[in-house]
């Protein structure tokens, strides 16, 4: 059985990725087309985080969307922008990983 509530929120994650690396894209909300993803992954992040907190506390939701995304962005300003790839940074990432799965396996849902 699948639970959707999860699925939304995992999606709302990955919306809020594009959002952060957007930001970088957008140079201040000068450039058009990349404001415009940017919007329109924000909008789609929180519609997705709100129909998710109908039946995930809203506690772990939070904590688990903001955790996808600092993954997410942090990985995406490796693979894009050549940010540090050091050890004790990747480990960091990893923590948060981990946390995101104790949120998950100990949320009752």
């Amino acid at each position: 059985m699948i639970m959707w509530e999860w699925v939304y929120l995992v999606v709302a994650g990955f919306f809020e990725i594009g959002w952060a690396i957007g930001l970088k894209y957008t140079e201040g909300f000068t450039k058009l087309w990349p404001t415009a993803f940017t919007v329109v992954a924000m909008i789609a992040s929180f519609v997705l985080l709100s129909t998710a907190v109908k039946k995930i506390p809203i506690g772990t939701a939070y904590a688990v969307w903001t955790g996808i995304g600092a993954v997410g962005a942090a990985a995406g300003g490796i693979l894009l922008f050549k940010e540090s790839q050091e050890a004790v940074r990747i480990f960091c990432i990893v923590l948060i990983i981990a946390g995101i799965v104790g949120l998950k396996v100990t949320s009752g849902h």
